[in-house]
């Protein structure tokens, strides 16, 4: 627990803090990670295809199995966890200014963080874009589509492919999302890593974006990644263990210090 005991200590000397969160927070959920021992692309390296931009436009096939994953996906039945709510608390006792997450499930503003506060850098499960015109729709309209026989459902407005309001492999983030995330973390004095192999670029190289101005870093991951050595600490704890003993640490939810502006 030494290595909670020093990210607490970083987190309440830390006037502004932003958190990046990937995958490892919403395990715990009933979500899988991607690289982990029981990853989705651990145990079907196959489904990593899915995930290509270049081929989920040219293969109708792989479009068609794309939809049948996101109708069966468990986000629609996951809950948020300890961790999420852990990073809630810290929010409210104004210790936590933005939250840039990589995850598309929308655990975070279910739990309660302020939705102006996370920023998607790899956008949101919960809408559908049509490549074509732009034309943005809820998730559930267009899976209600799937369910009842389109197999690969074309935009209702201009006949363009569908597609889930994600970054996939091969197609650029949003410039103005990662701008304003960018923008946070330079701005910031902590950054902290949870459940993120810091492979995936270029929400990673917000690390290095952190520690080029100056900011800690802290990692909080249960298997190593490319960045532990920079890190001012590393946490090997379980996120819904070790973020909720920050909070207690710190005093609980009570709030302990003036709230942070909200990014910008």
């Amino acid at each position: 627990m030494e290595a909670v005991r020093e990210l607490a200590r970083l987190v309440r000397d830390a006037g502004r803090t932003t958190a990046l969160t990937g995958a490892g927070i919403s395990t715990d959920s009933g979500i899988p990670d991607f690289r982990g021992p029981n990853g989705l692309w651990t145990r079907d390296p196959g489904a990593a295809s899915l995930f290509s931009f270049d081929r989920y436009v040219a293969d109708a096939d792989v479009r068609r199995r794309a939809w049948r994953t996101r109708r069966d996906h468990a986000a629609w039945t996951a809950r948020p966890n300890a961790g999420h709510r852990a990073l809630v608390d810290l929010e409210r006792a104004g210790r936590l200014g933005t939250i840039v997450t990589q995850n598309i499930d929308g655990l975070h503003q279910r739990a309660g963080s302020s939705p102006e506060r996370v920023i998607e850098v790899h956008g949101t499960l919960h809408e559908v874009q049509c490549l074509s015109c732009g034309d943005r729709t809820p998730m559930r309209q267009t899976l209600l589509r799937v369910e009842a026989g389109e197999e690969d459902p074309p935009c209702a407005l201009c006949g363009g492919i569908l597609k889930s309001a994600t970054i996939s492999f091969g197609q650029s983030l949003q410039v103005a999302t990662l701008r304003r995330a960018t923008t946070c973390v330079a701005e910031s004095d902590l950054l902290v890593a949870i459940g993120t192999s810091l492979r995936v670029y270029p929400a990673a190289g917000l690390v290095d974006l952190a520690l080029g101005a100056g900011a800690r870093v802290a990692i909080v991951n249960a298997e190593p990644t490319p960045y532990d050595r920079a890190a001012h600490v590393v946490v090997r704890e379980p996120i819904g263990e070790a973020l909720p003993a920050v909070v207690a640490l710190l005093g609980g939810t009570e709030r302990v210090g003036l709230a942070q502006e909200s990014p910008g």
